[in-house]
């Protein structure tokens, strides 16, 4: 069983930062791809950042230059770092995770259970 633990959210100015972070615990043969997606009141849920297992980063034009991504992998976890936050930058942050379980033949995606982050004066 693979389990996916979110942290870090919370209520911050316009123009500050956070730091979330996700932990993927189980039994893992190999983390692929890492995500982190957000989803505000009443809009789709949309991808903010990528990066694969070599290090490689994608984020939304949204948050170029604001947030980074990267990833640990002797602690198989991702961060997300947010700066500069604006107030549509407000939305619940969910972790995604490509994974190879142990002893399976197949990757399959995981999720986090969701963090508020919310930018507000």
């Amino acid at each position: 069983q693979v389990q996916l633990v979110e942290s870090g959210g919370g209520l911050v100015q316009p123009g500050g930062s956070l730091r979330l972070s996700c932990a993927a615990s189980g039994s893992i043969f190999r983390i692929n791809t890492m995500a982190w997606h957000r989803q505000a009141p009443g809009k789709q849920r949309e991808l903010v950042a990528k990066i694969s297992s070599d290090s490689a980063t994608n984020y939304a034009d949204s948050v170029k230059g604001r947030f980074t991504i990267s990833r640990d992998n002797a602690k198989n976890t991702v961060y997300l770092q947010m700066n500069s936050l604006k107030p549509e930058d407000t939305a619940v942050y969910y972790c995604n995770t490509n994974i190879r379980p142990s002893y399976h033949p197949f990757d399959y995606e995981y999720w986090g259970q969701g963090t508020q982050v919310t930018v507000s004066s």
